[in-house]
């Protein structure tokens, strides 16, 4: 099952996708927040169409403590709304420490401070989306 997992951030949308088999996550492509939700998420359908995926897996930031804070009430109305332009489920799953797990793994690759802000966003939804995978893809 090819899945797209989406890290949703106020200024960026990280994006990645698994393989077919539904095995690996590999980071796609970050989009550009817009002044419009809606915008937003009909360039995030484009790219689940053209990807061919069967399911979108939103990044639920859920606090340390594991309580459901503001950010994860914005997260899953987001991903509600996301559901209505989508032709495929939308499901949210657990993304705490995805962002400081992406910054890890792109400083000891060498990236710079100034190219990790480019990538973080669609690895952090890679290491999201790789732990959805792992875990047998709970709906």
């Amino acid at each position: 099952m090819r899945a797209l997992g989406v890290d949703l951030g106020t200024k960026r949308i990280g994006l990645a996708t698994s393989d077919l088999s539904g095995t690996i996550a590999t980071p796609l492509s970050t989009v550009q927040r817009t002044s419009s939700i809606r915008r937003d998420h009909a360039t995030i359908a484009r790219i689940a169409a053209k990807e061919e995926v069967e399911i979108v897996v939103v990044g639920l930031p859920i606090t340390m403590s594991g309580a459901l804070g503001p950010a994860a009430d914005a997260a899953k109305r987001e991903a509600t709304t996301l559901g209505t332009v989508l032709d495929v489920p939308v499901i949210l799953f657990d993304e705490r420490m995805t962002t400081v797990t992406a910054d890890r793994v792109l400083k000891e690759a060498n990236i710079s401070a100034s190219k990790r802000r480019q990538y973080v966003d669609r690895v952090a939804a890679a290491v999201m989306l790789q732990t959805w995978l792992d875990r047998g893809c709970p709906r």
